[in-house]
């Protein structure tokens, strides 16, 4: 029967006995030296710096069909362009499959440091390129979440204040088709409001009518059909789940019907985190990150089946000097969740010990207790950190050592002074 107690904070006592069998040896430091910022906040997230994909000939020519409609419009920051870049999510899949990342335990998640060599130039692209993360093999509502708050928190390091995500969604193939007709419809009622270009827009790709930009076009926006009104039930699911995620994680959000992806291509979320342009009208924001989810794009560039990928762009230049974190102890402690209450309360967890530089394994995207626990054991982590539902409400944890199996039940404010004893 495993031992079970309560936590004392004023038991003196070292929690870890040292009649207690000692763990097997691990590595006292990861394999990681000289993190910038971007990178161990990345760590801190469960993703892995990794070499950036170079951009080959097959990659764009994979891209050429799916370049149109392949950008964002910053309608605060002089209508300049944001390119999604297909080709760099095609040289990430290509990438995947090349190193045989699909037989790694999933979701794959990346932090890229270095800009991807050979990306497209686009038209009226100014944006700076800080760093790009990368989930594949999660179809889940917490992989947009760990993105934007791995990005919030990279941002946030970086000074950056003030900030919010702007988010939208289009949905699986049955909503994008549901909502394609019905804008068709609306555009094509009011096409005499269209300007020239409008009406070649409206025959090429309607999408790009809602990123595009003039005083006729502009007119008719925001009457247009919404994309989250024809959401299918699995995509109106999964779009709620991702904003109860920032909700809980107190994140200041909007839904920005006009934030729209690349319909060949792009799937459900798209968003992107602003904050005020210095020395810019109150009403103008610059676009600091750019995310989106692209399931739909294995099929096309000749994958044998459907890969799950969600990313997003750091829209920022780099410093000339950075601070850089020489090396990361071992975590010694691997957390895990059950049920959708302790999900959204994971990231915030997460979050209160990557403050006090304490590092934790994790597998976020993993529901059952069994899948999760295979991890912690394959690691050989000595410590877990367990949040149920009932720990969620209470705000606690369960702390347990993985040799003895006993454990305590730790409150959340006390969890970063009960793991330090630890060790960690």
């Amino acid at each position: 029967m495993t031992a079970f107690t309560r936590y004392n904070p004023n038991n003196k006592r070292n929690p870890e006995k040292a009649s207690e069998p000692k763990p097997a040896k691990t590595a006292k430091h990861l394999p990681y030296k000289n993190l910038d910022i971007g990178a161990y906040v990345a760590l801190h997230y469960g993703f892995t710096p990794t070499e950036t994909p170079e951009i080959k000939k097959v990659d764009l020519d994979h891209s050429k069909t799916l370049l149109d409609g392949d950008f964002v419009e910053n309608e605060g920051e002089n209508h300049a362009i944001l390119p999604l870049h297909v080709e760099e999510k095609v040289a990430v899949l290509r990438t995947y499959i090349e190193r045989n990342m699909h037989t790694l335990p999933q979701p794959v998640m990346m932090y890229f440091k270095s800009s991807f060599k050979g990306s497209l130039v686009k038209k009226n692209h100014s944006y700076p390129r800080y760093g790009d993360l990368e989930i594949i093999g999660n179809p889940k509502s917490i992989a947009e979440a760990t993105l934007i708050k791995t990005a919030l928190v990279i941002l946030e390091d970086y000074g950056y204040k003030d900030l919010c995500v702007e988010i939208n969604s289009i949905g699986d193939r049955e909503s994008i088709t549901k909502f394609t007709k019905e804008l068709t419809a609306y555009y094509r009622k009011n096409i005499e409001h269209l300007s020239t270009h409008g009406r070649q827009l409206l025959k090429k790709d309607v999408f790009e009518l809602l990123t595009h930009s003039d005083k006729k076009s502009d007119s008719l926006k925001e009457d247009a059909p919404k994309s989250i009104t024809f959401l299918s039930e699995p995509s109106r699911i999964h779009f709620k789940e991702v904003l109860e995620f920032l909700e809980k994680l107190d994140i200041p959000y909007k839904i920005n019907h006009h934030l729209i992806g690349n319909k060949k291509y792009c799937s459900e979320t798209i968003f992107e985190i602003i904050h005020p342009a210095n020395g810019k009208k109150k009403t103008e924001c610059e676009i600091l990150a750019l995310g989106i989810r692209y399931d739909g794009l294995a099929r096309k560039i000749g994958l044998k089946k459907e890969v799950s990928g969600v990313g997003i762009s750091l829209l920022f230049k780099r410093p000339a000097k950075e601070m850089v974190v020489a090396k990361v102890k071992t975590p010694i402690l691997y957390f895990v969740q059950l049920g959708f209450e302790a999900k959204l309360y994971s990231l915030q967890i997460i979050n209160i010990l990557r403050r006090e530089n304490i590092m934790v394994h994790q597998a976020l995207s993993k529901d059952k207790l069994t899948a999760q626990l295979s991890v912690a054991e394959r690691l050989k982590i000595p410590h877990m950190i367990l949040i149920g539902k009932k720990e969620a409400m209470e705000e606690s944890a369960i702390v347990r050592d993985m040799n003895t199996r006993s454990q305590e039940t730790v409150p959340i404010s006390e969890l970063v002074r009960y793991v330090r004893r630890l060790g960690a």
